[in-house]
């Protein structure tokens, strides 16, 4: 494994995503996340939906990073019809834009550089794949980082807003550990498949729900 992924799913790295909660805070506040075993259930679930779909994207932005003409809006779009909700759609294109900023100076390269121009703020997934390429990482790499991000992120959020024992919900993540490698090799398979139509198109309409009600909470700790 490229030591530089350890980077890009770093919580402490510099691009916002500790300000989000991958729609745990609207779940908790809806009782569907109370303990371990539900935020067991949360995760897995959205694990195997919208992680499977944002893996396998940034898989493909990887890849797609080391072609001669890379075609960032066309892939940028692709996310963008993979995501329904327009507040899901906001919080991925603010993280893409932060990551994209962090990443242009932790690992400065020409590819980068031509992402922003071509889309200053593109989707998280695409971001993380072109920055993974940047760093040295393999589609499959990509994909595995893209997979973890979507459980690491709302199982810290519940730790803070729940007062989950931490311990707990690490063990959680680590019991994760196989399907996370399982999406990834889905995932990495997916982005090499001949025209990106083919690329997993996974949703979970109840997170789409709870992060738009989230968005118009009044009061809320996390930006989604």
């Amino acid at each position: 494994m490229n030591p530089a992924l350890l980077l890009l799913t770093d919580s402490r790295l510099p691009a916002g995503g500790h300000a989000h909660s991958g729609g745990a805070e609207r779940a908790i506040a809806s009782g569907a996340v109370r303990d371990v075993p539900s935020l067991e259930a949360f995760l897995r679930g959205r694990l195997h939906t919208t992680g499977t779909a944002t893996a396998a994207l940034s898989a493909a932005a990887c890849a797609e990073a080391a072609s001669a003409e890379p075609r960032w809006p066309t892939l940028d779009a692709e996310v963008d019809a993979r995501t329904a909700s327009p507040a899901q759609r906001e919080a991925s294109t603010t993280q893409g834009r932060l990551l994209l900023r962090v990443a242009r100076r932790v690992w400065p390269s020409p590819m980068l550089d031509g992402l922003a121009r071509a889309v200053p703020s593109p989707h998280h997934p695409l971001a993380l794949g072109v920055a993974a390429h940047a760093a040295g990482a393999t589609p499959g790499e990509a994909a595995l980082a893209a997979a973890y991000h979507a459980v690491s992120g709302a199982a810290t959020a519940a730790v803070r807003l729940l007062g989950l024992d931490p311990v707990a919900v690490h063990g959680l993540l680590a019991d994760l550990a196989p399907d996370l490698a399982a999406v990834a090799a889905r995932a990495g398979l997916a982005a090499g498949a001949a025209g990106w139509e083919a690329l997993p198109a996974g949703s979970a309409p109840a997170l789409d729900l709870i992060a738009e009600q989230h968005a118009q909470a009044a009061v809320r700790l996390f930006v989604s």
